[in-house]
C-alpha cells in the first residue's frame, strides 16, 4: 500500500463482465427530454425573434426613426427591397442594408 491508495481507493475488476440493463426506450428518453428543453428554451425564441425582425422590415416607411445594428441612429428617407437611405445628420445621408436596422424608435428620438 502506497500513500497513492489512501487518498484513492484503488479500482479492481470484477470477475464477469458487466451487463447492459434497460431497455433502448429507456435510454432514448433522457435525450428526448434535452431536446425539448433545447427547443424551449433556445430555438423557438430565436424562431419568434427573427419573425419580429421580419415584420419590422417589412413595415419599415419613410419617416421611421430607426438604430441600426452598428448603433446608428437616423431618420428613413426611402426605402427598397434590400437597402434603405438614412439621414443620420442635416444633410448627411447613408445606404445601409435592411438586415442591418436592429429596431424602431418612437417618433422624436432621433434629433437631426
Amino acid at each position: 500500500m502506497n500513500l497513492l491508495d489512501l487518498i484513492i481507493s484503488p479500482a479492481f475488476a470484477e470477475g464477469e463482465a458487466a451487463t447492459i440493463s434497460g431497455s433502448g426506450l429507456g435510454d432514448l428518453v433522457p435525450l428526448v427530454l434535452l431536446f425539448v428543453v433545447f427547443y424551449f428554451l433556445l430555438i423557438r425564441p430565436q424562431q419568434k425573434r427573427a419573425k419580429e425582425h421580419k415584420i419590422l422590415l417589412t413595415a419599415l416607411k419613410k419617416g421611421d426613426e430607426i438604430v441600426t445594428n452598428g448603433g446608428v441612429i437616423g431618420v428613413v428617407k426611402s426605402v427598397d427591397e434590400s437597402f434603405a437611405m438614412l439621414e443620420i445628420a442635416n444633410g448627411v445621408i447613408i445606404k445601409v442594408q435592411k438586415q442591418g436596422i436592429n429596431q424602431k424608435m418612437p417618433k422624436g428620438s432621433a434629433n437631426i
